[in-house]
């Protein structure tokens, strides 16, 4: 049986890394998916039996109690909430972590037929911190991201000089923990200190660092796991922590460099104060207003346009109607292409998702560096819903927050059109200067009912 389970545990940990490797295609990524849930299905599968406490029948309502459970969220969770659902599933993953550790030491604690041994309560006490700090982190993430509280930054003076006080209490209570196991009292302390340590590394970090933030607490869920198989003894869930936990670093990395932060910022917390200060943008852009017919014109007259997505598009919803655009552009012999940044939306990949839910074609969709030289050589910019991650200020304004932030280059274009609602600043919360260039127009309105609108001109024009 044993030599059964932990074949199993092999197949499960293969199936993580090819799901893993075919997730860093998009074109793959709904395979790569598919794997990664076979293999989990079986780890869990083979750990059950392991347990020798449930029958078949047991673990197979179980699974489908567990199964129904997600089919229903998957219907049920709109994409504008992908992220906040994300940023729940971390924390909930870390949730586990964190009170598989503490069941544990309570359990041998009270059974004086076990012992804690080294190994054993190292694991503990990191799944107690990095179970709690994600915990915590990633509530405060999906609060944030849902607008139950502020998306703004929230600081005070000698906050890292806390935070650093706080992670040396938890380092010395955990030696307390080594000294005497059996005063839980300790645990009780390293508790606390976890779950705010949580909260205070994230509430310094302001809306427009989402992406990092939930790359990271994923990163922390994975590392959780992976302690948490030392305790268990699970070799599976160890593979599995660890690909979570170095994928979500390098990840991390990725984002950071996207966002232009570094990754010691983002571990130590309060970067991501992009908010602008009053008076710190400048005058007021004046910009030029757009209407239907004359944008359909523009689209009909192209030979190239490129759609930069963002978040504004997943709120209006008009992954659909921009499906359609292209279809009317490419009947024209139009070259149609969607620029993506790594961080537009609020998680990694999110327009990804978007438009892959629009049953846009993966080949369709270009990652900004493979792109942005195309820019100077396109008719037409559709910018949907983006505002930060097309802002030119990030590369001529040194008194920008955002300056040094890599853009897509959608202001080199020959015409650039804008959908938004109205002239609002974006997740940065800094003024656009593209918006006021000569070559911008803005076409004001819901974005799905206008390009409805455009869609409908551009037929009457075939």
């Amino acid at each position: 049986m044993n030599i059964g389970i932990q074949l199993a545990y092999l197949v499960a940990s293969v199936l993580f890394i090819m799901g893993i490797k075919y997730l860093g295609k998009t074109k793959d990524a709904r395979k790569g998916n598919v794997l990664s849930a076979v293999g989990m299905l079986i780890a869990i599968a083979a750990t059950l039996f392991t347990l020798e406490v449930f029958s078949l029948i047991e673990i197979g309502a179980a699974i489908l109690v567990g199964a129904a459970i997600g089919l229903y969220y998957s219907q049920k969770v709109a994409m504008t909430k992908i992220p906040e659902m994300v940023a729940l599933f971390n924390g909930f993953g870390g949730l586990a972590s964190f009170s598989v550790a503490l069941s544990d030491f309570f359990f041998k604690n009270a059974n004086e037929a076990t012992s804690l041994d080294a190994i054993n309560l190292t694991s503990i006490l990191l799944s107690v911190l990095i179970g709690g700090v994600t915990f915590t982190g990633s509530m405060v993430a999906y609060l944030k991201l849902d607008g139950k509280v502020s998306g703004q930054p929230i600081t005070f003076s000698g906050q890292h000089l806390l935070n650093l006080i706080l992670l040396l209490a938890f380092f010395a209570a955990a030696v307390l923990v080594f000294i005497d196991p059996s005063q839980e009292i300790y645990l009780y302390i390293l508790v606390g200190l976890a779950l705010l340590l949580g909260i205070l590394t994230v509430i310094p970090i302001g809306g427009a660092d989402m992406p990092v933030v939930i790359s990271l607490l994923n990163s922390y869920s994975g590392m959780a796991a992976c302690a948490t198989g030392f305790i268990l003894n699970n070799n599976v869930l160890i593979v599995a922590g660890s690909l979570v936990g170095a994928s979500g670093i390098i990840l991390t990395q990725i984002m950071c460099k996207a966002m232009n932060r570094s990754l010691m910022n983002v571990l130590l917390g309060g970067f991501g104060q992009t908010v602008a200060t009053s008076g710190a943008d400048g005058p007021a852009v004046v910009v030029k207003e757009i209407g239907v017919e004359e944008s359909a014109m523009l689209f009909d007259s192209a030979s190239s346009v490129i759609v930069v997505p963002g978040y504004g598009m997943a709120v209006a919803q008009a992954q659909h109607v921009v499906r359609e655009l292209m279809e009317q552009c490419e009947k024209r012999n139009i070259e149609f292409r969607f620029a993506i940044h790594p961080v537009a939306g609020r998680m990694p990949g999110h327009m990804n998702v978007l438009l892959a839910e629009a049953n846009i074609s993966y080949d369709k969709l270009i990652e900004m560096d493979d792109i942005n030289e195309d820019f100077a050589n396109t008719d037409l910019v559709f910018v949907v819903g983006a505002n930060d991650v097309v802002n030119p200020a990030a590369r001529t304004n040194p008194e920008s927050p955002i300056f040094g932030m890599p853009i897509l280059n959608a202001d080199k274009a020959r015409t650039v059109i804008v959908s938004k609602r109205s002239m609002g600043k974006g997740y940065a919360g800094v003024e656009n200067e593209l918006f006021g260039f000569s070559n911008c127009l803005m076409l004001f309105g819901d974005a799905k009912q206008t390009i409805t609108k455009v869609v409908g001109e551009l037929k009457d024009m075939a």
